[in-house]
C-alpha cells in the first residue's frame, strides 16, 4: 500500500477553514448591525481561522492531486473534527458558552445537524452568535450533500452508490470535472430554498433576522431555534409552521429530485420509490398522529389566523410539524410530543431509526436503506421455494447489486449495535432507561430531542461532561455514516502491504 497523500488531506483542512473563517466573518457583519457587542470577538476568531487555513494550505500546495480511499476517509473524518474543534471558538471567545465540554458539544451538534443543546436560555445570545450557531447548521447540510455526491460514493458507503447513480458521481480514484458540475447545482438549490424560505417566512410574521435563521436551520435539517420554545413560539402562527413543514419536507427529501423537478422531469420524482414511500409515511403518520392528539392530546390553538379551523386543524398540524421534523431528523418542535399519549411516544421514538432521503440533509438510517432491507426480506420467501432461481432486488426500475445489499444490511447492524452501545454508556453515566436510549438514538440519528430527562423542551446540560463528549461522538459517526469513521479504528486501515 502506497504511503498516506498526508499533504493533500491537510490542504483540505486548510481549504475547510477558510470556509469557516469567512462564515465567521459573516457573523461579525451581522454582530455589527445589530450591534450586539460581540463584532471585535468574532471578527478576531474569524481572522485567527482563516490565518490557520492559509497556513496550512500554503505549506502543503505542492500536494499530489490524487485522492486514494484512505485519503477520502481521513479528509470525511477529520474535516468535520476541524470544523468542530475551530467552530466551538466564536461561543468561547464570546463567552457565550463557557467550558470546552459544553461549546464543543454544541458545535459538533451545529455541524452534524441534530440540534440537540447544552443552552438554557437560547434568546438571551447576541444576533451575531445566533448566527453563527445557525450557520453550523447551514453548513453542516450542504457539506454532507457534497460528500455524498463527491467523496462517500468513492468510498463505497453503503447506499450512497443509489445517490451516484442519480448524480455523476466519481468512478475512478480521481476527482472529475462533472463533481464539481453537481455540487454547484445543489448549492444553487440549497441557496435558492433557504432564500425562499426567508421571504415567505418574513412574510408569515417573522422578523428578517428570524426568518433567516430557521430557514438555514429548516432545509439543513439542522433543528437550531433562535427562540427558547424553538417554532413554539409561534404556535399562534399557524402559517409560519406551515411554511416550516414544507422547507424541512425539502431538506428531507433527495436533493437531486429538487433537480429533477427544476428541469421539468416531474415524472422522475413521482416514480421515484424512496419519495414516494417517504412521502406516504409522512401523511400516514401524521394523520393517525392528528386524530390520537385530537381525541386525547391537548395542543394550543389559536384563533389568531383565519387559516385555523380549531382544534381539528390544531392536532393535525402539530401531528405533521412533530412527524417531519423528526423523520428528517430536523429537531424543531411545536409541542412536547412526549406527552403525546404513551403510544404517540413509542410512535416517535420508532421515527428516530427511519431518517430522510438518501441525498438529503437529514441523517438517520434513511429510507431507502428500509426500502431495500423490506424488499430483500419479502424476496427471501421466495428464494426458500426456488432455492436455484437467481431473484435480484429490483429499485427503480434497476437492478441492485448483491454487495450493496450486503453493505446495507451491514450498515444496519452495526447501526444498531452502535445504538446498544450508546445507550449502555448512556445508562453507566446515570441516565434513565427512557433518557439513554432516546438519546442514543436521538444522537445517531442527528434528531436532537429526546425522551424523558432529554425531552424536546429540555436542555442537554443536564448530561455529565463524558456523556456530551459521548454523544458528540455518537453525532459524528451518525452523520459520516458509521463506516467513514470507524474504519479508522480498525487495523486493515492503518497496515501496510
Amino acid at each position: 500500500m502506497k504511503k498516506l497523500n498526508t499533504k493533500i488531506i491537510f490542504y483540505f483542512m486548510g481549504l475547510l477553514l477558510l470556509c469557516n473563517g469567512g462564515f465567521m466573518l459573516l457573523s461579525a457583519l451581522i454582530s455589527w448591525i445589530y450591534s450586539d457587542g460581540v463584532t471585535l470577538e468574532l471578527s478576531f476568531t474569524g481572522v485567527l481561522v482563516l490565518l490557520i487555513g492559509s497556513i496550512l494550505m500554503f505549506a502543503t500546495k505542492t500536494h499530489q492531486k490524487e485522492i486514494k480511499k484512505r485519503e477520502g476517509y481521513l479528509i470525511v473524518s477529520l474535516g468535520w473534527l476541524f470544523m468542530t474543534f475551530t467552530g466551538m471558538l466564536p461561543y468561547i471567545f464570546t463567552g457565550a458558552i463557557s467550558g470546552v465540554t459544553n461549546a464543543f458539544f454544541e458545535t459538533m451538534s451545529g455541524y452534524t445537524t441534530t440540534g440537540s443543546s447544552i443552552l438554557n436560555d437560547i434568546e438571551s445570545l447576541p444576533k451575531g452568535v445566533l448566527f453563527w450557531r445557525s450557520t453550523t447548521n447551514w453548513i453542516g447540510g450542504m457539506g454532507f450533500i457534497v460528500l455524498a455526491v463527491a467523496i462517500l460514493p468513492l468510498l463505497g458507503i453503503g447506499g450512497m452508490q443509489l445517490f451516484a447513480a442519480e448524480a455523476p458521481g466519481p468512478s475512478a480514484d480521481k476527482l472529475h470535472p462533472r463533481i464539481t458540475d453537481t455540487a454547484k447545482r445543489l448549492w444553487y438549490i440549497y441557496v435558492g430554498y433557504t432564500a425562499a424560505g426567508t421571504l415567505f417566512l418574513s412574510l408569515a410574521g417573522m422578523s428578517f433576522f428570524d426568518a433567516i435563521n430557521h430557514s438555514m436551520t429548516g432545509i439543513s435539517t439542522g433543528g437550531f431555534s433562535t427562540k427558547n420554545l424553538s417554532m413554539a413560539f409561534w404556535n399562534d402562527t399557524p402559517l409560519i409552521q406551515y411554511i416550516s413543514i414544507l422547507i424541512m419536507f425539502l431538506g428531507g427529501t433527495n436533493f437531486v429530485l429538487s433537480y429533477y423537478a427544476f428541469k421539468g422531469k416531474l415524472s422522475r420524482v413521482i416514480r421515484d420509490y424512496e419519495f414516494r414511500f417517504y412521502s406516504l409515511l409522512i401523511l400516514g403518520v401524521s394523520l393517525i398522529s392528528g386524530l390520537i392528539i385530537w381525541l386525547k392530546a391537548e395542543v394550543p390553538v389559536s384563533d389568531y389566523h383565519p387559516m385555523v379551523l380549531g382544534e381539528a386543524e390544531s392536532a393535525f398540524r402539530h401531528g405533521l410539524f412533530q412527524v417531519v421534523s423528526v423523520i428528517t431528523t430536523t429537531g424543531f418542535i411545536s409541542a412536547d410530543f412526549s406527552n403525546w399519549t404513551p403510544f404517540l411516544t413509542l410512535v416517535f421514538f420508532g421515527l428516530m431509526f427511519v431518517g430522510g432521503s438518501a441525498g438529503s440533509t437529514s441523517g438517520g438510517v434513511k429510507v431507502v436503506r428500509h426500502l431495500l432491507m423490506i424488499k430483500n426480506g419479502i424476496l427471501e420467501f421466495k428464494r426458500a421455494l426456488h432455492p436455484n432461481a437467481i431473484i435480484p432486488v429490483r429499485y427503480n426500475g434497476r437492478t441492485i447489486q448483491e454487495p450493496i445489499i450486503y453493505n446495507i444490511l451491514g450498515f444496519f447492524i452495526i447501526y444498531m449495535l452502535v445504538f446498544i452501545v450508546g445507550s449502555l454508556v448512556l445508562g453507566m453515566l446515570g441516565l434513565d432507561f427512557i433518557s439513554a436510549v432516546s438519546g442514543a438514538a436521538s444522537a445517531l440519528g442527528n434528531i436532537g430531542p429526546g425522551l424523558g430527562v432529554l425531552n424536546p423542551l429540555a436542555s442537554f446540560d443536564v448530561l455529565p461532561g463524558l456523556g456530551k463528549w459521548w454523544l458528540s461522538f455518537l453525532m459524528l459517526l451518525g452523520r459520516l455514516e458509521l463506516f467513514t469513521v470507524l474504519i479508522l479504528f480498525t487495523p486493515y486501515f492503518w497496515k501496510r502491504y
